[in-house]
């Protein structure tokens, strides 16, 4: 089961917020370093989390045409 570790950059829908997980790629040639991101579609189920916070997500069944993970907790909470 695939874990990813991300930020909630959006909770406008009913039981779903959108986590965006960065990773570092580099260069093949020049070694330089740079990020990219990655949006991924995450069901939480009491609409708990907000925007800002860090949260760790699984692979989960298919819940929805482009829902295939679900929220397992909170590493850092806004209050």
């Amino acid at each position: 089961m695939r874990t990813f570790q991300g930020v909630v950059v959006s909770n406008a829908m009913n039981k779903t917020i959108i986590v965006r997980v960065d990773r570092v790629k580099m260069n093949p040639k020049y070694r330089k370093q740079y990020t990219v991101s990655r949006r991924y579609h995450v069901h939480d189920e009491n609409n708990k989390y907000r925007s800002g916070d860090k949260v760790t997500f699984v692979e989960c069944r298919p819940l929805s045409k482009t829902k295939r993970w679900r929220v397992v907790e909170a590493i850092s909470h806004k209050p």
